[in-house]
């Protein structure tokens, strides 16, 4: 059966010191931050998604940001090396959760690096984004883990955002959107798909022609709404301010294992 679940964690009273790279340091209100958290959990809630709470990770301020720790493909989880070292220890208790809901468990090793963030799929095809974050180790361990599963795994370059999906998503029939001028080469992709705005780039997918994105990026989303999307939008501005989008609050664990 298709179970839909939805893995996150609650934002760590620290989250206003998490880690920025690509854009300047603005204040981060935490009140508003909790209620936008709360918010976008309802959204999948809403739309017939059973949310899974992670262990908090209190002392990591980046710890909301959970797609970065684990990636999960089949029925494989993979606990991820991030490239911060001070992230390292957001994959903790990950493991025991994925475990017993019945996925096999994998980890990315020394010296390989790589964040969730930058891996991008679509069926079983998985662009990884190699850059600050994620090294070529960390690509060739993911792809030896994944070929079992039938992936195939392909690095590409990126140098003008944080991650991969900083950049570009992938929408319900495998069109990669982007704004076209945080993304290294448009090119990779057979069908890509240029938005105006640059929070217009990220989606999550609900299921079916449903697509999760942010409220920052009214036009990308009227764009997606003329191509027959149902778009569903939240405001994540606290999350936006430390250079995150909606693809890293959340980890969706579609067809997982009984």
């Amino acid at each position: 059966m298709d179970r839909r679940l939805a893995l996150v964690r609650r934002p760590s009273p620290s989250l206003a010191d998490g880690l920025v790279t690509h854009i300047e340091r603005t204040p981060v209100d935490l009140d508003l931050a909790l209620r936008q958290w709360q918010a976008y959990v309802d959204a999948f809630t809403e739309h017939g998604w059973h949310v899974v709470e992670a262990p908090a990770s209190d002392a990591h301020p980046d710890g909301v940001f959970i797609e970065d720790p684990v990636f999960v493909h089949g029925d494989l989880a993979v606990l991820m090396r991030p490239g911060a070292e001070e992230r390292r220890g957001e994959t903790e208790g990950l493991a025991d959760l994925l475990a017993a809901r019945g996925y096999r468990i994998a980890a990315i090793e020394a010296p390989g690096t790589i964040d969730g963030g930058d891996l991008l799929t679509h069926g079983d095809q998985v662009w990884v984004g190699l850059g600050g974050r994620t090294n070529q180790a960390g690509v060739d361990q993911l792809a030896a883990l994944l070929s079992e599963l039938g992936a195939t795994v392909t690095g590409v370059p990126v140098t003008k955002v944080l991650h991969l999906k900083s950049a570009v998503t992938a929408l319900p029939d495998g069109t990669v959107i982007g704004h076209e001028p945080l993304v290294d080469d448009p090119g990779v992709w057979p069908r890509f798909l240029a938005v105006p705005e640059e929070q217009g780039a990220h989606v999550v997918l609900l299921g079916d022609d449903r697509v999760l994105m942010s409220a920052a990026a009214p036009e990308s989303a009227a764009l997606l709404a003329a191509r027959g999307l149902d778009v569903v939008t939240v405001d994540i501005t606290e999350f936006e301010k430390l250079e995150w989008c909606v693809t890293c609050l959340s980890v969706r664990l579609r067809g997982a294992p009984a």
